[in-house]
């Protein structure tokens, strides 16, 4: 799955958390040996690497920040830094653990929604199309929860509550395949298992019409005309003009006493 965030968001967050004194240092080389640096000119430089987009080299120079001034205050912002730029080197484990040490650390600092946010969002562009394992999508979904019970007022709580949605479609999505499959199988009680996984954790999405239809044949084929019955008339009370409902309907009717 492939979806992007807005860099506007990611690189808004980021300017707040910059000091606005802060980039007076000297050049320097770039290279991340370790070479004792004041930290005016240690920070400096690695600002100077996230300006020219060097993601890479500005993360790991922004740990040396952290490693040569641990007690400083310039340590605390560049643990921030450093997940963001871990982020957009598309380094994602890495912003993930940087952005968790600065929450383990700063707990109550007013950027720790701002520091969750890039954990979900690493956890996020990790996701992978349906046919994939689903352990990341899932972490993405506890990491924006997560983001949205701590954070609610937060400028990120609306963002993540979009991607909660979508996610939550992708893991119904993830059921649908499987159930599908087994369906295919005739396995009809794991296929029954993951439509109704679909209807009573994902029951806002978009394949709730198919779970509900598919519900339909797979209790039919499992000797269970009454809670066939039920699912389709939960599929018409809701869903009356979709496919799904006329494809349900036809089931009925042919499986009807009268039929």
């Amino acid at each position: 799955m492939s979806i992007k965030i807005s860099r506007a968001i990611l690189l808004a967050a980021c300017a707040l958390a910059l000091p606005l004194s802060a980039c007076a240092g000297k050049k320097g080389k770039g290279d991340t040996a370790y070479i004792a640096r004041d930290v005016n000119t240690l920070y400096g430089l690695a600002k100077e690497r996230l300006d020219k987009q060097d993601y890479e080299e500005s993360a790991k120079l922004f740990d040396e920040v952290e490693r040569q001034h641990p007690y400083s205050v310039w340590s605390r912002r560049s643990q921030l830094m450093s997940a963001f730029s871990y982020y957009m080197a598309q380094k994602y484990p890495e912003a993930i653990s940087s952005a968790q040490r600065f929450l383990t650390i700063h707990p109550g600092n007013k950027d720790a929604p701002y520091a969750s946010y890039l954990v979900a969002m690493s956890y996020y562009q990790q996701i992978e199309d349906v046919s994939r394992d689903q352990k990341i999508t899932q972490q993405s979904a506890d990491a924006f929860n997560e983001l949205t019970r701590r954070y609610p007022q937060s400028r990120y709580a609306a963002d993540a509550r979009l991607k909660l949605d979508l996610i939550n479609d992708h893991l119904a999505g993830k059921e649908m395949e499987v159930g599908r499959f087994y369906q295919r199988s005739g396995r009809w009680l794991a296929a029954a298992v993951r439509f109704r996984t679909v209807i009573d954790k994902y029951q806002t999405t978009s394949h709730t019409p198919e779970a509900l239809e598919r519900l339909v044949e797979t209790y039919f084929n499992l000797g269970m005309p009454g809670e066939a019955r039920k699912a389709a008339a939960v599929l018409g009370a809701n869903y009356p003009g979709s496919e799904w409902y006329e494809r349900s309907y036809k089931l009925i009717q042919r499986n009807s006493p009268q039929g």
